[in-house]
This record gives C-alpha cells, structure tokens and sequence, in this order.
C-alpha cells in the first residue's frame, strides 16, 4: 500500500489488475479470431471450417455426396458439420478462457467477461 494514501493504494493495485486482465481478454479476443477449428460430419463427408470466435471461414464437401435425390442428406450432413465445428469453437475459446483465469489468480469455474 502506499503511504499517505489509505484505501486508496489497494485501489491502485485493483486497478491496475483490472487493467491488465482487459489487455489479455483483448489479446485473447484477437488470437482466438485467427485459430481455426474443423467440425465434420457423415464421416468426413462434410467438414465446416471456423475461427475459435465461431465464424464459419470454410465449408468442404465430398463431391460423391451430389445426387440430386439425396439433397435433404446433404443439407443435413452440411448443418452437423457446421455445428460440430461450432461446438468445437466454444470449447477451445473456453479451455482459452479457463487458461487465462488461471494465469490470473481467479477462482477456477469463475466466468469471463464479468
């Protein structure tokens, strides 16, 4: 604490802790844009592509999979993947977050952003 200044250097500090966890969310935020992540789905038949944040970047589909009376099929195939890789996201951008928290101190189970 510093003198003179009561309550207010712990203050300070919290503050200054504050500070530096804003800095690694943000920095997290930014490297969580550019990991990717695949989800797939009629056993490789279709993958969906998308950042840890959960933007969809790419979708690959085997060209086998075209036959116009298997069109529901294929819309469905194409919509597990894309929510494979979405689970896929949530759970990196969690075990990113859950790292994070550790690094600072906080409780485990705690969640970011307040």
């Amino acid at each position: 604490m510093i003198k003179g200044l009561g309550g207010f250097g712990d203050m300070a500090k919290m503050m200054k802790t504050a500070k530096e966890m804003q800095d690694k969310m943000a920095q997290m935020q930014e490297d969580l844009a550019s990991v990717t992540v695949t989800g797939e789905s009629g056993a490789g038949l279709v993958k969906a592509t998308c950042t840890a944040k959960g933007e969809l970047t790419a979708l690959e589909i085997d060209p086998s999979i075209f036959v116009p009376s298997e069109k529901e099929v294929v819309e469905d195939l194409i919509l597990a993947a894309i929510k494979d890789a979405q689970r896929a996201a949530e759970a990196r951008m969690q075990s990113e977050m859950a790292r994070m928290s550790e690094g600072l101190g906080l409780p485990p189970g705690m969640k970011l952003p307040f």
